[in-house]
């Protein structure tokens, strides 16, 4: 038998009473989180910048230090340091997690019977199952990567170091083609050739101004060359983690900390036949040329102290740069933390100046802004997405042809073009 209407209409009362108040508390959590929110979203994006600006300047200052008159130049150590630092992202991992499980078991007890109370509504905190060594290759990459950038950042300016680190979003277009078959899009083609053009201003003037007559200008071109060719590397590290590492949940700061152990252990190890090694002096200014010299660069920290600050400073920047940069992921969005990077390129260049003497050279000002817009043209986030707003709705119906082809070049799917009859505008619906 059907409820009589009054019925009905008492159902539908309180449906909408309780409605009202659900909306009325959700806006109430919402106004008092969002406040808590935006500020942490603030302060883990100035962490990520100053952290990560930190870095780069806390290496170059080490190697700037002299002991005895000669300037302290140990790569291979320096990036085990760094090294370090990722590790401590794993420790950070295990220590939230530990915390998480201690928070899970408070709010599941188990009495004597095995009943279970005040059960909580969230997930029994668990470790990712996967074979470590997965991270293995990628580690390596970032052994080579690294180590090859430190050895050019010892050659050329802490500026030129961190712009021409922008060379990696051409070698990553190109290798995500070849290996694993990945259509770049006619915008991120522009991107590129902007970065491409970024990166030639930068290191001619790098070398065309330097005035210093104590500078060896080929030591300058062979440091900007290979922190470029480090970066072939390291997008074959991205790569390669892009196809084999996604396919697994592992959460971020997991597998930044396994990275950091796997290319700590490594270096440690490959400590002892660098000893042995010995190579011309443009790499190596310790007293026989070893390729790395670690006994000598335990003399010079007791020697100058400083250095042992500066190198504790690149532990402690890459651990939090690292945590910073997962959580702008987290919390914001991947395209934040790209632009966040960018203004850290800044801070550095700007920091480098006075800090560490070096030349104030204004076509390198271009050279930097065509760096920034190609980033910001390839990761699609400044001229596709205004023109998906802006520009495409005001084609109409006799322009559709037209209309497609302008979104093949500036992003969006052309398939996904539908017309709108009773506007006579052409829309994207990967826009809505």
């Amino acid at each position: 038998m059907p409820d009589p209407p009054n019925k009905i209409a008492d159902i539908a009362a309180g449906r909408r009473r309780y409605s009202q108040g659900f909306l009325l508390r959700y806006r109430q959590h919402v106004a008092a989180t969002s406040p808590r929110m935006a500020a942490f979203a603030l302060i883990i994006s100035i962490m990520m910048v100053v952290t990560g600006s930190l870095n780069t300047i806390c290496a170059k200052w080490a190697d700037s230090i002299k002991a005895d008159g000669v300037p302290f130049n140990h790569p291979f150590l320096q990036a085990t340091c760094m090294f370090f630092g990722e590790f401590l992202c794993l420790v950070a991992f295990f220590l939230i997690y530990a915390y998480k499980k201690y928070r899970w078991n408070s709010a599941n007890v188990q009495g004597d019977e095995g009943t279970i109370v005040n059960i909580s509504p969230d997930a029994q905190p668990t470790l990712p199952t996967f074979n470590p060594l997965l991270f293995y290759p990628p580690a390596f990459c970032d052994i080579l990567g690294t180590s090859i950038m430190y050895i050019g950042l010892n050659l050329t300016t802490a500026s030129s170091f961190q712009m021409l680190r922008g060379a990696v979003i051409i070698f990553t277009g190109l290798l995500s083609v070849g290996m694993l078959g990945t259509t770049i899009k006619p915008f991120k083609w522009f991107g590129m050739l902007f970065v491409m053009l970024g990166l030639v201003i930068v290191g001619v003037t790098d070398i065309y101004y330097d005035n210093n007559p104590l500078d060896d200008k080929n030591a300058i071109i062979t440091g900007d060359l290979l922190i470029i060719m480090a970066q072939i590397i390291v997008a074959i590290q991205m790569v390669y983690e892009q196809k084999f590492l996604n396919q697994y949940d592992v959460p971020a700061l997991f597998a930044v900390g396994l990275e950091g152990l796997f290319g700590m252990v490594t270096l440690s190890i490959l400590m002892v036949p660098f000893y042995y090694i010995h190579v011309p002096r443009t790499f190596s200014t310790n007293p026989e040329n070893r390729l790395e010299d670690v006994f000598y660069a335990w003399q010079e920290i007791t020697e100058q102290p400083m250095i042992a600050v500066a190198l504790t400073g690149t532990i402690i920047s890459i651990a939090f740069f690292n945590f910073a940069g997962v959580s702008v992921t987290k919390e914001l969005s991947a395209t934040t933390r790209m632009v966040l990077d960018s203004v850290r390129t800044l801070v550095i260049w700007v920091v480098s100046i006075p800090l560490f003497g070096e030349n104030f050279i204004p076509l390198q000002i271009s050279g930097f802004a065509l760096l920034i817009l190609g980033t910001l043209i390839y990761n699609d986030i400044l001229i596709g997405p205004w023109f998906r707003r802006r520009i495409l709705p005001s084609f109409g119906d006799n322009h559709h042809s037209c209309a497609r082809f302008w979104v093949m070049i500036c992003g969006g799917d052309s398939e996904l073009i539908t017309y709108n009859d009773q506007e006579g505008q052409l829309i994207d619906d990967d826009e809505e």
